[in-house]
């Protein structure tokens, strides 16, 4: 390749770097070297991030270890969100993929359910606080008709059911993503691996675990990496209902940076959370990056 050969690609690429360095990289770097200085702008060392994990808001585990409610810390709120939102919108996601696969009018459910997606997440929140509403809500309207009347209750309204109802409420709205990925992958498996599979006596339970969920290992990766970042980065919804309340019962670690940054003014513990939360994320998305491009 000679040198003009050289040149041009990077004339088209200047535009791009220059942008990724101003509104990326710079403030990266320029958010951890924050979190490395006191309100005077002094070298403090790891000040910042010993506070942070001194705020019962961002690391308070001994209350799960012992069975309490919460809150558990941010840190926490953020590891249960992923340990359950994840499976379980992976696993309505492929099972509405498969079940809408070919049934007629399939296209017009995805598109009622992808409507999670579609709105705003702020007035997703709005709608989840009806949703758990004591009076108006449908769940608890759902729990009289069955007759567990006694279990009613505002769910979010109450330490210790907020962070479950809010993780639940949002497997609605992100289940939609999932199955619109796994319902592309299915389109690109050949359909003549399933009548062989077919032919040759295998049943649809082995079909689904040899051809199935094989095939769709790159759809997978996907919809993992895409969901750990939106539940480490989760914002909005939890702003909404309770503002990380009640009691820090649903506090996650992008509220909470946003709370000590605007609120508390508190600099450099906003941008040690930050940083931390940027480790989460490059950490979780390199990885599953280099899973995609192994396979």
């Amino acid at each position: 390749m000679n040198l003009r050969q050289t040149k041009i690609p990077l004339f088209f690429l200047a535009p791009t770097i220059l942008l990724l360095t101003l509104f990326v990289i710079f403030p990266v770097v320029n958010t951890v070297y924050i979190s490395f200085l006191d309100e005077d702008d002094a070298f403090v060392g790891t000040a910042n991030y010993e506070k942070m994990f001194s705020k019962r808001d961002f690391w308070n585990p001994s209350n799960l270890i012992e069975g309490k409610a919460p809150p558990y810390g941010a840190l926490v709120h953020n590891g249960i969100w992923i340990v359950l939102h994840l499976p379980l919108s992976l696993f309505f996601g492929l099972l509405l993929a498969l079940l809408l696969r070919d049934v007629k009018g399939g296209a017009i459910i995805k598109s009622v359910v992808f409507l999670g997606m579609v709105i705003p997440m702020t007035v997703g929140g709005i709608l989840l606080r009806f949703v758990y509403n004591d009076k108006a809500g449908i769940v608890n309207e759902f729990l009289r008709v069955i007759g567990l009347g006694d279990l009613t209750r505002t769910w979010t309204a109450y330490p210790q059911t907020i962070l479950l109802a809010l993780i639940l409420g949002t497997v609605w709205i992100w289940t939609g993503f999932s199955m619109i990925v796994y319902s592309a992958g299915l389109e690109g498996i050949p359909k003549e691996l399933f009548e062989a599979a077919k032919i040759d006596g295998a049943s649809r339970w082995r079909r689904f675990w040899r051809i199935t969920v094989p095939m769709l290992r790159p759809a997978t990766i996907i919809v993992i990496t895409m969901t750990l970042l939106w539940e480490l980065k989760i914002f909005d919804i939890v702003w909404v209902i309770q503002q990380g309340g009640p009691g820090g019962a649903s506090m996650v670690m992008a509220l909470m940076m946003y709370l000590e940054a605007f609120l508390n003014r508190s600099f450099g513990t906003a941008a040690a959370i930050a940083t931390m939360l940027t480790v989460l994320t490059f950490g979780f998305a390199a990885y599953m990056v280099y899973r995609m491009v192994k396979e």
